[in-house]
Order: C-alpha cells, then structure tokens, then sequence
C-alpha cells in the first residue's frame, strides 16, 4: 500500500494556494443528477443515497475485470471496475465496520502549476473509525499522470478529516487468507452446538486452527463454524502468516455473526 509517498513525491505541482479548498470541488451524482461540493465542505456533504459517477460497463475485449461484490457490512452489491478493487472491497468488509460504501464516488475537479485536472477515486468507505479515501492500482502500473491525481485525492482527504490510501498491491497469502475467511461471512446456522464449543475450547488459551476442528464430533462443519467465528471477529488470527492447521486462534471481541 502506497500512502504518503505519493503525496511527497508529487503534491508540489498542485495549486494549493488561499483558497485552494473553495476552488477544488467535487461533483457527485444523486438521484441521477449532479451535485458540486467544494473540496472545503466535503466533511459534511450527505453520503447516503449518492451514487457512483461512473457507470461499470461489461463488453467484449476490455481489458478490465469488472463486476459486482456482495459486502455483509452493508447488505449490498457494489460495483467494482477491477479484482483489484473488489479484493479491496473485501478487505473493507472485513476489517472495519462499514456502514456505506460508494465506488467511483465522486469526480474531483483540482489545479495544478500545469492547469485543471480530474479524477475519480475508487472508493469511499464510511466506517465507525472514520472515512478512508481510497484509490486502487498496481504499482508497476503507476505512472507519474497517477502520482499527481493521487496527491490531489490525498489533500481533498486531509482537508475534510478523511484518510487516504492508494492500495498498489497485496501479500499473496493475506489475499487467499481473505478468500477463505469469505465463503463463511454471511449467517449459518448451528444445529450442533459447535460455535459455543469452539470458543469455550479458545477461552482457556490459544489453539492451533487444526487441534480445534479436529477436538470436535464433525471436524468438517467445525471448519466453516471457525471461519464464521474469525470473520465476524468472536475469534482472531494473525493475518501476517498464511492460514493452516498450525495457525494460532486467540479468543477476540467482535460484532455479531
């Protein structure tokens, strides 16, 4: 992930000059209209019931992998232009308490030493932590044109109070690691009584992923109700290890599942 970097290295050809806010606005779409917002209200503008300004498009040949990612924080499909930006909207799902999620949310209208400039980020998610800003893209494939449009995302963030974020790339086992977690995050049912003993078993101190199932009368389902439990935050793994039978479970507060 790319954060700070991107604002050192080329915030200094923005125009941000007295008065910047009020010159840099932001345009949105509600109710199929647009809306302009100066970047100096942003922290106030209504989130709810704005809609992305950029529709997602499915053709023959395109190069990009667009589509619909279903979110258990928010109860909705949101559209998404790459599996960059849907890995994205996973984690999102994951890690906070997301309340509203809006892709390609806004068109931002800034200025530079060279002239006007546009750019839509690709998400915006609100959550009880805050609200993050946020751009997707692969490093190899930032060039110095993105640099600058980052830069101008990450100022029209810190002006409104929001966090800023450019995700260039991922550890190839936190994404697996989200996938698995994933095929159990929405409701299932416990007809066995496995969940209660899963987390009795976790209570008296940390177990290995494996020894857990493996103490239970259906080692399978126990499987998928451990999963459930690391989602929904009751039970907690380190996401810096990949996930196996030798995987620490630690006992953990969470929101319910």
């Amino acid at each position: 992930m790319v954060d700070d970097a991107v604002r050192c290295e080329s915030g200094g050809v923005l125009e941000t000059g007295p008065g910047w806010a009020a010159r840099w606005t932001t345009a949105w779409k509600v109710s199929g209209s647009e809306v302009i917002c100066p970047v100096r209200d942003l922290g106030s503008f209504p989130v709810p019931g704005c809609q992305p300004v950029r529709r997602f498009s499915w053709r023959r040949g395109q190069r990009h992998r667009p589509g619909l990612q279903f979110m258990v924080s928010t109860g909705l499909h949101h559209g998404f232009e790459s599996l960059e930006e849907a890995r994205v909207l996973l984690a999102l799902d994951f890690a906070e308490a997301v309340t509203q999620v809006i892709c390609q949310p806004f068109r931002l209208r800034f200025t530079t030493a060279e002239g006007a400039g546009e750019h839509i980020p690709d998400v915006l998610a609100v959550a009880c932590g805050g609200t993050w800003l946020i751009d997707v893209r692969p490093a190899a494939r930032i060039g110095e044109a993105d640099r600058v449009k980052f830069a101008a995302s990450a100022e029209a963030a810190l002006a409104c109070g929001w966090r800023y974020l450019v995700v260039a790339g991922w550890r190839p086992h936190v994404v697996a690691v989200l996938d698995t977690l994933s095929s159990q995050r929405r409701p299932v049912s416990d007809p066995l009584g496995l969940q209660e003993v899963l987390l009795g078993r976790v209570s008296r101190g940390p177990r290995s992923f494996g020894d857990l199932v493996a103490g239970t009368i259906a080692p399978p389902v126990a499987r998928a109700q451990l999963l459930h439990l690391v989602w929904h935050r009751r039970l907690s793994i380190d996401l810096a290890r990949p996930l196996t039978d030798a995987t620490l479970v630690h006992l953990a507060g969470g929101r319910p599942g």
